[in-house]
């Protein structure tokens, strides 16, 4: 079965909404929408955990036991583990309070922190998922406006080595709201 997926260029690099499961993604890293304690969970965060087995979570205490729990808005890298992707990054983004608690500035710096992650390690692909988007309750609408604004303006202004990049949404309302708000997106940029 064919996924779906809508692709658009930016910047030379490949921009991606794909409807799929991210623990089965073959790019260089997956993003992980984690807690700020690292240490798996429900959601996507569990999905990753289990997929890429125990050596993932070593690492997330590892890196806890040095810094301390991850700030929202902030990320880490890890191996992938049993994984197809060779690395996770790890980032934690705000819970919906209703949008008046910094929460879109919140969840930009999350995606950004993510792809300036991936930049700096030289990985030329990464796959996202929608963070902060289930158990943290934002509005699905509303965070995929904030992500797409994130990774466009980095690509937009930022060469570096990364050449793919994709969203890749579990369920069908995801990908769709994901698949709207980029085709906006598209349309802004070439009017």
């Amino acid at each position: 079965m064919e996924k779906e997926t809508l692709t658009v260029n930016i910047n030379q690099v490949r921009l991606s909404v794909v409807k799929g499961d991210i623990t089965q993604q073959e790019t260089e890293a997956v993003v992980n929408a984690a807690n700020p304690s690292l240490m798996g969970g429900g959601g996507v965060d569990g999905a990753i955990h289990r997929a890429g087995g125990p050596i993932i979570l070593k690492e997330c205490k590892r890196i806890v036991a040095q810094k301390g729990s991850l700030p929202v808005g902030e990320a880490v890298i890890t191996t992938g583990g049993m994984m197809k992707a060779k690395y996770v990054i790890h980032t934690v983004g705000p819970v919906w309070y209703g949008g008046n608690r910094n929460e879109s500035q919140l969840l930009y710096n999350a995606y950004r922190k993510s792809i300036e992650i991936a930049s700096i390690n030289n990985l030329k692909s990464i796959s996202f998922p929608s963070i902060s988007t289930g158990a943290y309750g934002y509005p699905v609408n509303k965070a995929a406006d904030v992500a797409l604004m994130a990774i466009i303006e980095f690509l937009s202004s930022e060469p570096g080595s990364v050449e793919e990049v994709a969203f890749l949404l579990f369920d069908d309302i995801t990908f769709a709201a994901y698949k709207y708000a980029l085709s906006k997106v598209m349309d802004k940029l070439s009017s």
